[in-house]
């Protein structure tokens, strides 16, 4: 392991204190009556206080020092006395200890007394300090000049998102979103169970994707030797629940579609998911609604969001405007009573991108996407679905179809989706068959039959409405945050890369490259006064690092340096 110089001073110092018999690492609880937070709203002067977090600033003035320490709850100022620390003759505690070993990021235990200084800074005077863990690694912390400009700062996105628990140590702030995140989800509990409804758990893995049309994640279960699936949703566990008795059941789920990432999607997503027997989609909107304006309350204290450049307002009700009189809105093409082929002539003539394999619902949801979704900003109920989009969902009452469905766009995403909720187990059928077809034309996202869940609609479901709401977006909008991955402590990544690790011979070639933009390859070999055999080795090497490259130009052979 190649450590840096700082990592190698910070291991140098762990032996000086195990050597002055401190344990840097003890098992023992620490007594801790306070925090940073406490400390400072229930301040007393003289009080005794125990408190405990990592070093993250110090200032060391001979005999007197201060220092901040940060916890869970934020930072408190520390005041280092030698005298105070060390009353005795030996100062080592002070002097070799906490002047030379301790370090940034490193987890101390204080007791000391309250007090405030000359200019009003709210302060531990320290008595005794305990080594409770020894940091191996510098923490990037950002520094500040006279002038307040920030230089350093941990901002880089692909280290955050990787070290998010660094992240959450040197930004602060990216812990208040984490905050409101549960706070988005105890309040939606508060509202659901305040209504009598039940909290269940379905499984996660799935003999058969059900619940929508997404591209599964498959495993293998070597006990029953079976291919299982991670589920892509949990509507037809949930609709199971109201067959065998329950009026109101919902669920937190983790849900996982074997799909493309961008700064919406990720392949492990948060839903949630909630069925009411006796009610249809005209009550779920109004539920709905309530809902989300009650939740913005609960996380922001107000209705009102921003969302990049736009304000958005969550407070009901929302506007309700059908698919086909929004797709007519913007493109001037009504979809009613149009054949698959009509459909397709005009997607294509919009310069939507289409194949062979896309069904009539598949192709008005792609003019959707593409010409309607991004228009509506203010929470808007988009209802009334082709039959073709809603394989789940009951017929409309009044039109045979569409069906009785809708979504809630805000600043152009769906962050919600409900149905009144087909009960009927022969159109159930007969809708499955027809995503059967669709996956035989080569649709990967169609969906599978579930017989079994056919049979649990045999039995009888009582008429139901079902909602699900995209948690990650969701609190997207609430924190004003334009990437997935901001709302989720540890999105996917892409494997980290490793670092090269090169021979001396492979070095010295380098080295010799790195400053030239081309150089001569029989120059650069005497250079490097290696003999041919080392010589080809460590050529090789580089090349397969694809770290150089040979430009032959006649007789004349370069080498172009590809690495930093």
């Amino acid at each position: 392991m190649q450590l840096s110089e700082q990592e190698i001073i910070r291991r140098e110092k762990l032996t000086v204190l195990r050597n002055l018999g401190i344990n840097p690492y003890p098992a023992n609880q620490y007594p801790l009556t306070d925090t940073a937070e406490t400390v400072k709203n229930q301040f007393t002067e003289g009080k005794k206080v125990c408190v405990a977090g990592r070093i993250m600033s110090t200032r060391i003035q001979g005999k007197a020092s201060f220092a901040s320490l940060q916890d869970s709850t934020g930072r408190i100022q520390l005041y280092f006395n030698r005298d105070e620390i060390c009353p005795g003759d030996d100062k080592t505690l002070y002097n070799e200890v906490f002047k030379k070993l301790v370090d940034l990021g490193d987890f101390i235990g204080v007791e000391g007394e309250l007090f405030t200084t000359q200019v009003g800074e709210k302060t531990i005077k320290v008595t005794h300090f305990t080594f409770l863990s020894k940091t191996l690694r510098p923490l990037p912390l950002p520094k500040t000049d006279a002038e307040g400009n920030t230089f350093d700062a941990f901002t880089d996105p692909e280290l955050r998102y990787r070290m998010r628990y660094v992240d959450l140590v040197v930004n602060p702030q990216v812990k208040e979103v984490f905050v409101k995140r549960t706070k988005l989800f105890n309040a939606m509990r508060t509202f659901f169970n305040e209504k009598g409804y039940f909290e269940v758990e379905t499984p996660i893995l799935q003999s058969i994707p059900g619940g929508a049309a997404a591209r599964p994640f498959i495993t293998h279960h070597n006990s029953l030797d079976i291919p299982l699936y991670m589920r892509i949703a949990n509507e037809l566990y949930l609709k199971r629940l109201i067959v065998g008795g329950f009026d109101g059941v919902y669920e937190f789920s983790k849900n996982f579609r074997n799909e493309g990432m961008d700064r919406t999607h990720n392949p492990e997503f948060t839903a949630m998911e909630i069925y009411v027997a006796y009610k249809d989609y005209n009550w779920m909107m109004e539920f709905t609604e309530n809902l989300l304006e009650y939740c913005a309350i609960s996380v922001n204290g107000t209705t009102d969001a921003t969302f990049g450049e736009h304000q958005v307002s969550f407070k009901a009700p929302y506007p309700r405007v059908t698919m086909t009189d929004a797709i007519k809105n913007f493109t001037g093409f009504d979809i009613s009573d149009k054949t698959e082929e009509e459909i397709r002539i005009a997607a294509t003539n919009m310069g939507i991108p289409v194949d062979d394999s896309m069904g009539k619902g598949k192709l008005i949801d792609e003019i959707f996407g593409a010409k309607c979704e991004g228009n509506f900003i203010q929470p808007t109920f988009i209802t009334d679905y082709p039959k073709e989009m809603s394989p789940l969902c009951k017929v409309h009452r009044d039109n045979p179809e569409l069906t009785e469905r809708f979504e809630l766009m805000v600043c152009g995403k769906e962050i919600a989706n409900a149905y009144s909720e087909l009960n009927d187990p022969i159109d159930q059928r007969e809708r499955f068959e027809a995503q059967l077809k669709l996956a035989d034309r080569g649709d990967d996202e169609a969906m599978f039959i579930d017989n079994d869940f056919l049979r649990a609609l045999e039995y009888g479901m009582p008429p139901t409405s079902g909602l699900g709401i995209g948690m990650d977006r969701l609190i997207m909008f609430l924190t004003n945050n334009q990437s997935i991955q901001e709302v989720l402590f540890f999105p996917q990544m892409r494997p980290e890369k490793k670092a090269i690790e090169l021979t001396e011979d492979e070095k010295i070639i380098a080295d010799l490259a790195k400053g030239n933009n081309l150089c001569e390859l029989a120059q650069l070999k005497e250079q490097s006064g290696l003999s041919g055999k080392k010589w080809d080795a460590a050529m090789k090497g580089l090349a397969k690092h694809n770290l150089i490259k040979i430009q032959v130009d006649g007789d004349s052979k370069k080498v172009e340096y590809l690495g930093k």
